[in-house]
């Protein structure tokens, strides 16, 4: 249904914008500052489902509207840039609670793993870039004379969104493992953790100053 040279050259693309960092590389690397390396695994896994989810409005023509209505557009990224300084806010008023014992200590409950994802989802699928990426991008890869454009866009869509989880990924893991120096104390890990959430209010204020304003 969809050729090879499509997927190919739409791969390409998706590199090209994946591998520069924005909101979402951004969100978990500033969540891997803070809380660790599961953490950073599971943002960018919810990252790249709230991506996909901004696969599946634009096959079913929300993406349209996104690129038409100024308004639509800016109470998405507000909602996305709100958010982001709320988890910022949240977590650096939280940093003194780091401790460098609990570095070692087993992770929390699963609810905490499902919420974590939840938050990245949320974080994907108000990112500006994914939008605009989405939006405009994907459908000049579909084939229109073939049919079933939807269902291309689909299929289409899973090749950026295993780039950004390999991608995500690593940025969180490359993070986590600066964090574990600064869990050498209970002071370091504090700065660390602040630094995380002052690093995800900035995001969410650049995300709200930038962007399209047509």
């Amino acid at each position: 249904m969809v050729s090879t040279e499509s997927i190919i050259a739409f791969a390409a693309m998706s590199l090209l914008v994946i591998v520069v960092p924005g909101p979402s590389v951004l969100f978990v690397i500033g969540r891997a500052l803070a809380h660790g390396r599961r953490t950073a695994v599971a943002t960018a896994i919810g990252n790249v489902l709230g991506s996909y989810l901004l696969v599946v409005a634009v096959a079913v023509g929300i993406g349209s509207l996104v690129e038409r209505s100024v308004a639509f557009y800016l109470a998405v990224k507000l909602a996305g840039a709100a958010y982001l300084v709320f988890l910022g806010v949240q977590a650096f008023r939280h940093r003194g609670e780091l401790k460098a014992s609990a570095i070692a200590a087993p992770s929390g409950p699963a609810h905490g793993d499902l919420r974590t994802v939840l938050d990245g989802a949320l974080v994907g699928v108000t990112n500006p870039k994914g939008i605009v990426f989405f939006a405009a991008v994907l459908p000049q890869f579909v084939d229109h004379t073939a049919g079933h454009v939807p269902a291309q866009m689909l299929v289409l869509g899973l090749v950026p969104i295993a780039i950004g989880l390999v991608t995500d990924t690593l940025w969180g893991l490359t993070a986590s493992a600066a964090r574990t120096w600064f869990a050498r104390s209970d002071r370091r890990l504090s700065l660390i953790g602040g630094a995380g959430g002052f690093a995800m209010i900035g995001l969410g204020v650049t995300v709200a100053v930038t962007g399209r304003a047509d």
